[in-house]
């Protein structure tokens, strides 16, 4: 998420700065992923349960069932066997999952989270805002510290520039621990000191049985719904901000609750106070999910892998909504040769955005995709912030993860991956009501706009390794 607003240029100073900073140390470059498709019979799936690992016969019961929801197909399998050959965390059964579109139906849910919290509340987001919002959850948050729940609360130095200082110290008056990830001033950094390094993360994880996760942030923006006829301006102004989140209870939780864990400990936080992180988690629901961290101290990004990886063993549709698209080569050739099998491909793009640069960066590459077949929509009426994917209908994807080289290589990121065909129904019927308020961008309108938005757009991609 990067605000429009008074600190705009000191954010795009900073981005100047961190990339000068990674010239000088060289930079990183994503990588080539090949994942071998082939599984011989002695390679059974491998699921996880509430108790641990399942039997052979338990996994093959699990995915029976999950094959018959629809028509017969090679589809699932395909993806199910390309889950396994990444490597990461594992596969698990038993969650249930709820799908949440915008601010107000996510933020109504977390507060009642909040409110029920009975042992601990782990908290981790790149933006919290001295607004509405961010005073309704710091308030929630020290009632709950007030009843002895244990709240610790991770927030990106960079992404909370604009929040002040005294409205962290209420927290940590209060007895909330508090980690400001990568510190921008470099004489408070704990682990080491690189700007460009940051938490994009949205995640909270109420006592290690409920997690939130996906593109929304702490803030005001996020006060209107983008469906909603009576909800299409902020109270604030301003036009309303379209985002996706997803709630998950189950045994998925607790490899949520490891990333969060980890964090605190590369960060160097304070010593956490002893409370019951991992409870024994029964069976929530019946769907598959795994959890994919990503972060820079990693060899390469496992979020990027498994996307790059589905996108090529797409069969029938690849459908991505994403807020910042700035595509590196891998990316523009998957999706490209995608297109060439025969494959239905799909991009929902802002139609405006709070960053200029990436903006126009990301349409640098609407002329080399159009052309190569791909169906590119902007999304009106709202700011599209949503980071989602759905493939052949079986492969859902949600988090914080943007499409370009920023939240690959530079950034801690979260998603979740959820197989399954009743959940992908789900993600299709949103993704259709993102198409309705879309308009089609085709390749004889593009090829004729301005040269002011050819300028802008060279200019742009200029720094796209960084934005």
């Amino acid at each position: 998420m990067r605000l429009n607003r008074p600190v705009g240029w000191r954010k795009i100073a900073g981005c100047l700065a961190a990339g000068c900073l990674a010239a000088l140390a060289g930079c990183s470059s994503l990588p080539i992923i090949v994942p071998d498709m082939a599984r011989g019979p002695a390679q059974p799936v491998q699921l996880e349960g509430a108790r641990g690992p399942l039997t052979p016969q338990q996994s093959k019961a699990i995915l029976d069932r999950l094959r018959s929801r629809g028509e017969a197909t090679s589809i699932f399998d395909r993806h199910l066997a390309l889950e396994e050959a990444i490597v990461g965390s594992p596969l698990t059964v038993g969650n249930k999952v709820a799908l949440l579109q915008d601010g107000p139906a996510t933020f109504k849910l977390m507060f009642a989270a909040i409110r029920n919290a009975k042992d601990h509340i782990n908290m981790e987001t790149y933006i919290i805002e001295d607004d509405e919002v961010g005073n309704r959850f710091s308030d929630a948050l020290i009632r709950k510290q007030a009843q002895g729940v244990q709240v610790n609360f991770i927030y990106d130095s960079v992404g909370s520039i604009n929040t002040p200082a005294a409205f962290f110290k209420r927290l940590t008056d209060s007895g909330i621990k508090v980690l400001e990830f990568n510190p921008v001033n470099p004489l408070t950094a704990k682990k080491g000191w690189d700007v460009n390094l940051r938490d994009h993360r949205k995640l909270l994880i109420v006592d290690g049985r409920t997690a939130f996760l996906g593109g929304i942030n702490i803030s005001s923006v996020y006060s209107g719904g983008s469906f909603s006829q009576r909800s299409k301006q902020r109270p604030e102004g301003g036009p309303p901000w379209r985002d996706t989140h997803m709630q998950v209870e189950g045994p998925v939780v607790g490899e949520f609750q490891k990333m969060f864990l980890a964090t605190w400990e590369k960060q160097k936080g304070e010593t956490l106070a002893p409370r019951k992180y991992f409870p024994q988690l029964g069976n929530r629901g019946k769907e598959v999910v795994r959890a994919i961290g990503s972060s820079p101290d990693e060899p390469y990004s496992l979020i990027y892998a498994t996307l790059i990886s589905a996108i090529g063993s797409a069969e029938t549709t690849v459908l991505l909504t994403n807020a910042y698209f700035v595509p590196d080569p891998q990316l523009l050739a998957a999706l490209k040769d995608a297109v060439q099998r025969g494959v239905d491909v799909r991009i929902i793009l802002p139609s405006n955005t709070d960053s200029w640069l990436v903006f126009h960066a990301g349409r640098s590459y609407y002329a080399e995709l159009l052309g190569a077949g791909v169906k590119i929509y902007e999304r009106h009426d709202a700011l599209l912030h949503s980071k989602t994917a759905l493939i052949d209908g079986v492969w859902s994807t949600i988090g914080s993860t943007n499409l370009d080289w920023r939240s690959f290589l530079h950034n801690e990121e979260v998603n979740a991956v959820i197989l399954g065909q009743e959940f992908g129904a789900q993600m299709q019927s949103m993704f259709e009501m993102d198409l309705a308020s879309s308009s089609p961008i085709t390749l004889e309108q593009w090829e004729q706009r301005s040269i002011g938005d050819r300028l802008k757009e060279t200019l742009a991609r200029i720094w796209e390794y960084w934005l």
